[in-house]
C-alpha cells in the first residue's frame, strides 16, 4: 500500500509536496530512465522521435524532428493530417512507482482566417484501462508559440519496481476551411522551443 512519502512532480517550478516533518525527497528521489522502443505513424518515421529525462529528475521531455500538418494552398490532403504513436519505456527502481500527473504540450502553429486546427494527445500505461485525452482547437487568424496543459484529473500508476511502457498518441489536424492559402501546425523541435513535457508523480511502494 502506498504511504504518504509522495513526491508530486514540479510544474512550472512548483515546491514538491511532501509531509509536515519530512526531509527534502528531491535529492533522494531515484534514478528513472526513459527510452523510445517504438514509433510509428506519419508524423514519426522511426528514428525521429526521442525522449530525454530532466536533470531533476522530475519527469521527460519528447522531441519530434518533422511533425507537421499542413491544409491549403494546394496541400495534399494527406498532409492534413499527421499522427505519431509511441512506445516509451520507463524503468522504476525497486521499491517505487511513478504516475503522469501532468503534461504540457507545445508547437508553432501559422492559420490563415478560416482555417481551425486541432491538437490531439492520449496517454495510458500498457494494459491499464484508464486513458487520458487532452484536445485543444486554435482558430485562424493564428501565428506563432502555442502551450496547453493537461492535468490528470486521476493517478493512474505504473507497476512498483518494474519496467513499463507509456503508450502516447498525438495527432494534429488542420482544416483549411474558407482559406485557400496554406497554413501549418508543427511540433518539430526544429522550429524553436518545441517539445512535450510529461511530469511524474513518485511514490514508494
Amino acid at each position: 500500500m502506498r504511504n504518504s512519502n509522495r513526491v508530486i512532480a514540479a510544474v512550472l517550478g512548483a515546491a514538491l509536496a511532501l509531509p509536515l516533518g519530512a526531509a527534502p525527497a528531491l535529492a533522494a528521489a531515484p534514478a528513472i530512465t526513459v527510452e523510445v522502443i517504438a514509433a510509428s505513424g506519419s508524423g514519426c518515421a522511426p528514428g525521429t522521435a526521442t525522449v530525454v529525462s530532466n536533470s531533476d529528475n522530475t519527469g521527460f521531455r519528447v522531441r519530434y524532428r518533422d511533425f507537421t500538418a499542413t491544409a491549403g494552398g494546394g496541400a495534399d490532403i494527406v498532409e492534413r493530417r499527421k499522427n505519431c504513436q509511441l512506445g516509451v519505456l520507463v524503468s522504476i527502481p525497486d521499491g517505487w512507482t511513478i504516475a503522469i500527473a501532468s503534461a504540457n504540450y507545445r508547437g508553432r502553429a501559422t492559420l490563415k482566417s478560416g482555417a481551425t486546427a486541432l491538437q490531439r494527445t492520449s496517454y495510458y500505461w500498457q494494459g491499464a484501462s484508464t486513458t487520458e485525452r487532452k484536445d485543444a482547437t486554435f482558430t485562424g487568424p493564428y501565428s506563432g508559440l502555442w502551450t496547453t496543459w493537461d492535468v490528470a484529473p486521476v493517478l493512474t500508476y505504473a507497476e512498483c519496481g518494474s519496467q513499463s511502457v507509456l503508450n502516447i498518441n498525438t495527432e494534429l489536424r488542420i482544416d483549411a476551411g474558407t482559406s485557400t492559402s496554406t497554413s501549418t501546425m508543427s511540433m518539430s523541435n526544429t522550429e524553436g522551443d518545441v517539445d512535450t513535457l510529461f511530469n511524474y508523480s513518485l511514490s514508494s511502494c
